[in-house]
Formats: structure tokens, sequence, C-alpha cells
């Protein structure tokens, strides 16, 4: 009656495996947000630095301004970004990821199996069994004898 007992709700290893990655998927996706913002935001800067200001009206660079410049390499980066955050993620995300594990395993597992399947028919498991049975015997006639 006075206790406060907290309760607890177990869950299991699948609502977390989705749990975390919503929330990843949530972070990349406000880092995007942000990105963007501070795109529009640094662009403006750099527009009012160069022709309102006229912070270096002087330097061009390939018949265009500095600021020009600037303001198409952060577009790239922020293309990128974006690719990365909406489209890679599609393509190249978890799915893909356990896609490309359960081939590798099953490529491993198919080899391990040649390997076996070499081994057996180099060794027979009978001679094998034969020769540790002999050692055995060996080994119970003489315990002091080293082999």
């Amino acid at each position: 009656m006075f206790s406060k007992k907290k309760e607890t709700s177990q869950i299991d290893a699948q609502q977390r495996e989705m749990y975390e990655h919503a929330r990843r998927r949530i972070v990349q996706k406000k880092r995007l947000f942000q990105h963007f913002i501070f795109f529009i935001v640094g662009s403006i800067f750099m527009i009012v630095f160069n022709l309102v200001l006229g912070l270096g009206k002087s330097f061009v660079f390939l018949g265009l301004d500095w600021f020009v410049i600037g303001v198409l390499i952060w577009s790239f980066l922020f293309v990128m970004h974006f690719c990365n955050v909406w489209l890679f993620s599609k393509f190249m995300g978890k799915e893909w990821t356990d896609r490309q594990m359960e081939r590798l395993i099953a490529k491993q597992k198919l080899e391990i199996a040649n390997i076996q399947r070499e081994v057996d028919l180099m060794h027979p498991k009978e001679e094998l069994l034969k020769k540790k049975n002999e050692l055995d015997s060996i080994q119970i006639e003489n315990p002091n004898q080293e082999l």
C-alpha cells in the first residue's frame, strides 16, 4: 500500500531493435533539417558579406564570386547529406545489411561443408575411429608409456 513499486515493462529484443532503429532515423532526419537551416542562414550571410558589405569583392575564382563557389560547395555537401539520409538508407539500410550478412554466412557454411567433404574423402571416419581405438587400447595396456 505504501510502497511505490514501479512497473517495469519488459521490451523484447525485436521491439528494442525497432525502437533503436526509429530513434537513429529521427536523429538523422533532425540533423539533416539542422544542416538545411545552417545552409540557408550561412548562404544568406555569405551573400550579405559580399554584396552588401563588400568583403572579398576582389576575390573571383573561375569568373565567379567567392560566395557563389562557397554556396555551390555547401549545396553539394547538403545534397550528399540528403542522399545519405533519404536514399542510401533505403537500399543500403538495415535490411540490406541483414541480407548481405545472411548471404556471407551461407557462403561460409557451404565452404565449410566442402572442406569437411574433402577431409572425409581423404580420411574416412571408420579409419580414424579404428586408429583411435587402437591407440586407446595400447594406452590401456601400457599406461606409463608415452605415445
